[in-house]
């Protein structure tokens, strides 16, 4: 695999703010960014439309990617910058890019309201196929919100970085999602709050039918699984602070609020190679379209 991040691209305000995230995690591992511009064939009856012909699309779709590169090599002088252009459908173009890559960035845009963000069925399909982790950058995302803020208040991209946020089920662990998230906040120099969600059992209610509450005896339990799973990673990784937050209620719900102050939210996905349908997760799903910070969706076993 090369060490390069690719950033699907198409000229829209989402997929810059993914083009200048991609640079600046590039800055942090010292890897060069692609942004690669995918476009389909106009139909034989528009090209011959002189306003919309063959050689006005190919004017914008070689405008596109040369004037993003240009702007990203002002602003991030120590980041190489290459662009590339492929025909074809977008999603299956990524998805094969994305193998020649060690990371795939899309934007997604905000929809009104409380309604969340929209990922469309091209970053959706993408999200559900790729095998390499895949972030997903909202609209207007900028650096300074990756930051605390300075000590007046005031949003700052050089202050320290704020948490990164990693959703973990206690039941099965991974090593790739795992892996991913301590070198996030490694890089970052960030602490890592790890969050896990969970739901009473079954017996619960019998328990108290019997005049028995077990609940703290759960809650215990609970947040002791969690300490034991990351027990070997923070002896691995020694330098990264990490805070542990073991709570009852839906996991999507507690790593959305967690993503309020986080730099990078971090959720696992597993890779199911069935034909038919995208598989995503419902956890990932949720976290994907209302976390207010990027999130990486990482493939495991």
């Amino acid at each position: 695999m090369a060490r390069t991040i690719t950033v699907g691209l198409d000229g829209s305000p989402e997929s810059r703010a993914a083009a200048e995230w991609a640079a600046r995690e590039a800055a942090l591992r010292q890897v060069p960014v692609r942004l690669l511009h995918v476009w389909q064939p106009v139909p034989e009856p528009m090209a011959q439309a002189p306003l919309l012909g063959a050689e006005t699309h190919q004017h914008w779709t070689e405008r596109i990617p040369r004037e993003a590169a240009e702007g990203l090599r002002l602003r991030h002088p120590g980041v190489e910058v290459t662009t590339e252009q492929r025909a074809g459908a977008p999603a299956e173009v990524l998805l094969e890019a994305a193998r020649d890559a060690e990371l795939l960035v899309l934007g997604s845009r905000a929809l009104s309201g409380l309604t969340g963000f929209l990922i469309g069925s091209v970053g959706q399909s993408v999200v559900a196929r790729a095998e390499v982790p895949v972030v997903l950058v909202r609209a207007g995302e900028q650096a300074a919100d990756e930051h605390v803020k300075d000590p007046t208040g005031i949003p700052s991209a050089a202050t320290g970085f704020r948490p990164v946020v990693l959703g973990l089920d206690t039941d099965s662990p991974d090593e790739t999602v795992i892996t991913f998230a301590f070198e996030e906040a490694r890089r970052r120099e960030a602490t890592l709050t790890v969050v896990t969600g969970w739901n009473l059992p079954p017996y619960y209610v019998y328990s108290l039918a019997a005049g028995v509450d077990p609940r703290e005896d759960i809650i215990r339990e609970q947040a002791a699984a969690l300490t034991e799973a990351l027990r070997p990673w923070r002896e691995k990784y020694p330098d990264v602070e990490v805070t542990e937050q073991s709570r009852l209620g839906s996991p999507a719900n507690h790593l959305v609020d967690a993503a309020h102050e986080a730099s990078l939210v971090v959720v696992g996905r597993r890779i199911r190679r069935s034909p038919f349908g995208m598989h995503i997760g419902a956890v990932a799903h949720a976290v994907m379209h209302h976390a207010t910070t990027p999130v990486a969706v990482v493939a495991h076993d």
